[in-house]
């Protein structure tokens, strides 16, 4: 693609078009790099016979962040709404009405429902279920009209999406044939709510943008040492006093499924507890002096995993997504230098659920499982940081947890080849790339979105190194991540402007891994032509 794709001739007349179209060449997935499309076109265009008949140029590739992956140009007017344009979905397709009217009300357009399209409308389609994965979709633009089909509702909204990113980059949709889909099925952001808090209306606007972004998971950490962040029915203790109510959730929640985002939450155990356990002291954890572990709660006493589970189950029913977020990361008692020695109820906890010989790490990869098997039962599949499992126990993490790989830091964190060769699925947030972290404690820097773009791919899951290609089955995708960790060092809106780069060069990233064919500059100033970079 150029930062001109997409471009007509103005004033071109409004005659036949030749039927001569132009398939443009598809990369092998994986490949470091491929010629432009746009050049692509131009040459095979020049090569044609002339044709007196021929009024328009040949298209190119519609003008869109993330870039489509397949483009079929052709000789054409393409399409722009008219006076008379309406939308409308393809009998038998009413599962579309939702899709069509925002599209329709986007546009600024009418919306005619079940009924047969005619020039200048656009028509919403669902396709056969095994025709192709379910985030895939077809684009074409012939004869004025527009359909896009593919098999699943969300496949469809992306068609729509790129539609509307055309039309604001270039005032046009351009003739031809889009097929398209993404690399990776989770691609998303990830936002620590719990240590800094954010209005309803402000996650809202997020959700927006990843929609139009081709994004689908919006990871929700709400709760943190420093604070809980949703109402709670069960254990009102434990929330504070900024906090979401459980109506903004479900606002949310409904919002995401209708931009066909998922929302994933996140209470984090054992670590990461400390506003609940400010609420429950005789859940601490504490060593043989008495001196607290930091946000930890003692694992070894009953109470523990009842409080927690019962959170899980009220959570569970406000969030009725496909997966839950475990935490797990960070569990304090296991950062000193003789855990059993500084810790022996947990000692004697781990020794007495599994066997003589067991070690804490057991017992705590026992409390990963015993979580999982709280939520899997209600149909979600279960995540957890890549620093709670550990090398070497008894004790097995289930292998239908999926592993969300963010560090290489931490005192025991494993390269992501032990994972990836233990058979775990993964989720890539790298924290060299795709961390940021609010103040830049620790030696972390504000990522930006030129060294995302120019450097990292999905298979680069530590530092800046790509594991071996054999494993990218097993890597699902990847989140970009906003941590609270000095809350005040930026307000709401700061924060918004500085993420929105770096997540729309993690989006075009996850749709398609390979080499881009525009340099950065270029790729910002395509993000501004299609909104992208923001208003």
């Amino acid at each position: 693609m150029s930062p001109t794709r997409g471009a007509l001739v103005s004033g071109a007349a409004v005659t036949a078009a030749a039927a001569v179209v132009l398939t443009v060449v598809v990369w092998p997935e994986g490949s470091g790099s491929h010629p432009s499309r746009d050049a692509a076109s131009g040459n095979a265009a020049t090569a044609a016979a002339p044709s007196p008949s021929r009024s328009y140029p040949m298209s190119s590739a519609p003008s869109t962040i993330p870039a489509v992956r397949e483009h079929t140009a052709a000789r054409g007017p393409g399409w722009q709404p008219g006076e008379g344009s309406t939308v409308v979905i393809a009998k038998g397709s009413q599962v579309l009405a939702d899709e069509a009217q925002l599209l329709a009300k986007e546009l600024k357009i009418r919306y005619r429902g079940a009924e047969a399209p005619r020039e200048g409308d656009v028509e919403l389609a669902l396709g056969p279920k095994d025709e192709g994965a379910a985030e895939s979709y077809e684009l074409t633009v012939r004869d004025r009209k527009v359909r896009i089909t593919g098999p699943d509702e969300s496949g469809v909204f992306y068609g729509t999406r790129t539609l509307k990113q055309s039309l604001k980059a270039d005032k046009t949709l351009p003739e031809g044939v889009v097929n398209d889909r993404p690399d990776r099925p989770q691609r998303g952001l990830n936002l620590d709510i719990a240590r800094k808090h954010y209005s309803a209306g402000w996650i809202e606007d997020r959700i927006r943008e990843m929609a139009d972004l081709k994004l689908n998971q919006l990871g929700l950490h709400f709760s943190d040492d420093q604070a809980f962040r949703i109402e709670s029915e069960t254990h009102p203790e434990v929330v504070s006093d900024e906090a979401l109510t459980q109506d903004e959730v479900r606002r949310i929640v409904g919002l995401a499924n209708r931009l066909h985002i998922e929302v994933v939450p996140e209470i984090d155990s054992p670590g990461h507890l400390g506003a609940v356990l400010r609420a429950h002291p005789d859940l601490q954890l504490r060593n043989t002096r008495g001196v607290e572990s930091k946000g930890s709660i003692d694992i070894s006493k009953p109470g523990a995993a009842k409080l927690i589970d019962e959170l899980l189950d009220e959570y569970t029913e406000l969030f009725p997504g496909k997966y839950w977020h475990l935490g797990a990361d960070e569990y304090q008692a296991l950062t000193v230098q003789n855990p059993a020695a500084s810790y022996p109820q947990l000692q004697r906890a781990a020794e007495q659920k599994h066997g003589s010989g067991a070690t804490i790490e057991d017992l705590a990869t026992g409390w990963l499982n015993d979580r999982a098997a709280v939520v899997e039962p209600k149909g979600r599949t279960s995540k957890a940081w890549n620093d709670g499992l550990f090398r070497g126990t008894k004790v097995k993490a289930d292998k239908n947890i999926e592993i969300e790989y963010w560090t290489g830091k931490e005192i025991g964190a494993r390269p992501p080849q032990e994972y990836l060769a233990e058979g775990y699925k993964m989720l890539n947030l790298n924290d060299e790339f795709l961390y940021y972290v609010l103040g830049e404690p620790n030696e972390f820097v504000y990522p930006t979105g030129e060294r995302i773009y120019e450097q990292w791919t999905p298979l680069v899951l530590r530092g800046t190194e790509p594991v071996a290609e054999r494993y990218s089955p097993q890597i699902l995708g990847g989140r970009f991540a906003v941590w609270g960790d000095l809350p005040n060092a930026q307000t709401t809106q700061q924060v918004a402007d500085g993420i929105r780069m770096p997540l729309v060069a993690t989006a075009q990233k996850l749709w398609d891994p390979r080499k881009p064919e525009l340099s950065w500059a270029q790729f910002q100033q395509l993000a501004g032509r299609t909104g992208s970079a923001g208003s």
